[in-house]
């Protein structure tokens, strides 16, 4: 399986974050090249290290910290210690999207239910749904 241009915009975003998760699994210890190098030949993938996937996952990851500043507001009565590490990981994302993009918030929103639903604990998504909606209220 070869990634081209055509992908659509969910794979895209599942892409991005099995390297968010890659990242977050080797405590940022491994560069994001090195992730996307072995991926791609592990995976008979054709990543480009100079294409939008790479750009979006490096800016994510540069931008956790702060990314994790907009997040917490957003909680209300939960600590983001107690996000487990996907549904971080989606928030992230979404967050980061809401900010640097012009996607429309609906698409963000639905796309960061679907990523919950597929990787997140059971019944996730319905958190995300409602972080994600205040988010896009407040940040946007």
């Amino acid at each position: 399986m070869t990634v081209t241009p055509a992908i659509s915009r969910r794979d895209f975003r599942s892409l991005i974050f099995h390297f968010l998760y890659a990242m977050e699994s080797y405590d940022y210890t491994i560069s994001l090249q090195e992730l996307i190098t072995t991926y791609n030949r592990e995976f008979d993938l054709d990543i480009p290290l100079d294409g939008e996937i790479f750009t979006t996952v490096n800016a994510v990851v540069n931008l956790r910290a702060e990314l994790d500043k907009k997040i917490e507001p957003l909680l209300d009565n939960w600590r983001i210690e107690r996000l487990g590490t996907c549904t971080l990981l989606v928030l992230r994302l979404a967050i980061w999207e809401f900010l640097y993009t012009d996607t429309p918030s609906t698409i963000i929103i639905n796309e960061g239910i679907e990523l919950a639903k597929c990787f997140s604990e059971r019944d996730a998504y319905k958190f995300v749904n409602g972080i994600l909606d205040e988010g896009a209220k407040k940040l946007r």
